[in-house]
């Protein structure tokens, strides 16, 4: 008997021992990606907060520095890194709107309503191959289109051409969320009198809210940071985004780093929120149908 416990007692010394071990062998395993990933931005974030004599020093001070504002006063109070700000966040914000409901809707009249010679399949490729062209190819035709628009240096450009840009993607993505669903529930909606569009808004659209915060998520991402085309249709303060604003700062003269830094700092934080806000259906969106029960 003793020597059959002691053989039980080894085993589930052994088995707690394994499970302690794989448990933190994860963690070990974690903590470098993740120190590789956060070391730029807490570069940028000390960056933002040290004096010139710090920033140029040898070694740089990790630590031991004296923290100054003087970078955001001068990004956001002596220069327009605060029009900027809001430039970046009306235009990203409207074409992710627009892109959505757009999009929504051709998504699900591409899941829903079949079409012939099996065009259901062939426009979804077409629509995603858009995304296949380099951006540099459609600068100078988007150019001369609103130029002749007489939209250059508007908002209204910028909203057209991140719309027109993340469409491909939330159309491809959301046709497959709502491929998922079942057509029962609409056509219970339907019998019971409502329309199409409304079993979509009242019907669809709440089961397949995660899948909108993760396309919503990406497209905001998408047009919060998009630079090429916002250089090529905004030369003004009165449409410029802060992407093309943190550019600006390196001149032949000399290199802001403190004021880009502050000013990427402060650009961080919208989509950190925003992402932080929806991550419980940016979670679930990015599982749908991942697995069918």
């Amino acid at each position: 008997m003793n020597h059959k416990g002691t053989k039980k007692t080894k085993r589930d010394f052994l088995s707690v021992l394994r499970v302690f071990v794989v448990k933190n062998l994860r963690y070990a395993l974690l903590l470098p990606a993740l120190l590789f990933a956060l070391a730029p931005v807490y570069w940028m974030l000390t960056i933002s907060l040290k004096t010139e004599v710090d920033q140029f020093a040898t070694p740089p001070p990790w630590f031991g520095f004296t923290p100054t504002l003087a970078h955001y006063y001068d990004a956001f109070v002596t220069r327009s890194f605060g029009e900027y700000l809001l430039n970046s966040a009306i235009v990203a914000v409207a074409s992710t709107a627009c892109a959505l409901v757009i999009g929504t809707l051709a998504a699900y009249a591409l899941a829903r309503f079949q079409l012939p010679w099996s065009l259901n399949r062939r426009l979804s490729l077409w629509i995603l191959s858009t995304r296949m062209f380099p951006a540099i190819v459609t600068a100078v035709p988007l150019f001369l289109m609103m130029r002749d628009f007489r939209l250059l240096n508007t908002r209204a450009s910028l909203i057209i051409v991140y719309t027109a840009f993340n469409l491909p993607f939330v159309v491809w993505m959301m046709r497959g969320f709502l491929a998922e669903l079942p057509r029962d529930l609409e056509e219970a909606a339907l019998v019971d009198g409502d329309s199409r569009l409304g079993a979509l808004v009242r019907v669809v659209l709440p089961l397949v809210a995660p899948g909108l915060a993760a396309t919503a998520v990406f497209c905001l991402i998408v047009s919060w940071n998009e630079f090429l085309f916002a250089l090529v249709l905004t030369q003004t303060d009165a449409a410029m985004t802060l992407p093309v604003g943190i550019a600006g700062r390196v001149t032949q003269f000399e290199i802001k780093w403190g004021v880009m830094s502050a000013a990427a700092t402060v650009a961080i934080v919208p989509i950190l929120v925003f992402a932080l806000a929806l991550q419980k259906y940016l979670v679930r969106g990015l599982s749908m149908g991942a697995v069918k029960g």
